[in-house]
């Protein structure tokens, strides 16, 4: 009966397209009781390529088979009752929507990019991402965990021809301390003082806080929108800030200045909802004069005179006298926040993961070695003095049991949980009614099975 009226529902649909001398949208796949419009892949494509993403063949065969592999997700997450946060869903929408604001230079050329208002954009991305995450949530519970045995990963490791095993990239070990140049109290003072001018300007009435935002916050991204920041929660802001933002009541007043480790801000409340929060800042940043940059160079290099003659370790110095509260309590070795496995951190990094003016000291060095005082930007936007130890360094290599157990564990937990997948796909697709278009079978599919004999 299913089939029946999914048939059915096609052919009135499609007398009634072929009525119009403009046919708008049309639907190209049908899985189970779910359609799949052109409309649909046209707007999944025009997302795709805003993040900078390349599809492996044509994006007309590839989009359509993905959100097909979706449908067959979400119609067993109907049955098995999943449910995703809500809450969660909200936070990753905003992120998103303020990202792709970002990218693209404003809302009205975001609006002018899909061809839709931004309310329609949010609305069509917030089903996304719950999609996304119902997705998720099924696979996982598909596959639940794989644990592997030692055995397993050596027989995967045996069964490999030399040519065939994976290569490993040069990783490094590094350990650091920086300092931070003293800021004079005139300059904190001038930026404090800036800042109450412009609060008495909005409150005057005399300038919007929007418009100062646009011509004088430090914070580039969020001064494009006049300060704003979007819907955040509590922990995606820095806790001064938020304990601030989350007491405004009146979205008319300004808040008093807030020091953070970015800087110095004043907020303005835009609106609230539940949990999250959308507010205007202005950030202003003291500056390094060439004087204070220089005391501190000094003072590192003395520093270094000491580690060159053994007076105390690395270590000892990381942690007694580094400014980096990041790496200070593990004995200044960095830790790679690109990548974490299982929720444990590594130390390793490829020397592309490394900060830049970081990657250009470690490149020549030696194990072992010290590097002398350099100046940098960190991630916070401050001018720091470093200086680097080389801890680590394991060269490019084929992959072997005794150095990359860790790197092999994971590719075989890849591909097995790919095979539990795959199968249960495979099996699905036996079982569910599915119908494409003519003009859109023509494809070199992932998965044989969606057209049937």
């Amino acid at each position: 009966m299913k089939k029946f009226l999914v048939v059915f529902f096609l052919a009135c649909w499609t007398c009634a397209a072929m009525a119009q001398d403009n046919v708008i949208d049309e639907i190209v796949w049908v899985v189970g009781d779910d359609a799949i419009l052109r409309s649909d892949v046209e707007a999944q494509r025009l997302y795709l390529a805003n993040e900078g993403q390349r599809l492996d063949g044509d994006p007309y065969c590839v989009i359509p088979e993905r959100m097909a592999i979706d449908k067959l997700y979400l119609n067993q997450a109907k049955i098995d009752s999943i449910e995703v946060s809500e809450s969660q869903i909200i936070q990753q929408v905003d992120q998103w929507m303020n990202f792709a604001v970002n990218q693209i230079g404003s809302r009205e050329k975001l609006e002018e990019y899909f061809n839709k208002k931004y309310s329609q954009i949010k609305d069509e991305r917030k089903e996304m991402v719950r999609e996304q995450q119902i997705v998720q949530q099924m696979q996982h519970q598909l596959v639940g965990e794989i644990k592997l045995t030692p055995s397993e990963v050596r027989k995967y490791y045996n069964q490999l021809s030399k040519d065939s095993l994976p290569n490993i990239p040069t990783t490094v070990e590094v350990q650091i301390i920086t300092m931070e140049p003293k800021i004079p109290f005139e300059e904190t003072d001038a930026i404090k003082a800036r800042l109450r001018d412009f609060t008495e300007q909005v409150t005057s009435g005399k300038m919007e806080f929007s418009t100062l935002a646009r011509l004088y916050s430090e914070d580039p991204e969020s001064a494009k929108r006049g300060g704003e920041l979007g819907f955040m929660g509590k922990g995606m802001l820095a806790p001064e800030f938020a304990n601030v933002a989350f007491n405004l009541t009146d979205p008319k007043r300004v808040s008093q200045i807030v020091q953070t480790e970015y800087g110095y801000h004043i907020i303005q409340l835009i609106e609230k909802r539940g949990d999250r929060i959308n507010c205007r800042h202005i950030l202003l940043k003291p500056k390094v004069s060439d004087k204070e940059l220089n005391e501190t160079m000094a003072r590192m290099d003395s520093l270094y005179n000491d580690l060159q003659d053994n007076k105390f370790s690395f270590e000892d110095a990381a942690t007694f006298v580094s400014y980096d509260k990041d790496t200070r309590n593990n004995k200044g070795l960095m830790v790679n926040q690109n990548y974490e496995s299982d929720h444990v951190s590594t130390p390793k990094f490829e020397m592309q993961e490394l900060p830049q003016e970081i990657g250009k000291i470690v490149y020549n060095m030696k194990v072992g070695d010290i590097s002398k005082p350099f100046t940098m930007i960190t991630n916070k936007q401050k001018d720091v003095v470093a200086i680097v130890k080389l801890k680590a360094r394991v060269e490019g290599h084929k992959a072997n049991l005794s150095d990359d157990y860790q790197a092999l564990k994971a590719i075989v937990e890849g591909r097995k949980r790919e095979e539990l997948l795959n199968d249960w796909i495979a099996k699905k697709q036996k079982t569910t009614y599915i119908r494409i278009s003519d003009g859109w079978r023509n494809c070199d599919f992932r998965y044989p099975g969606w057209i049937k004999e």
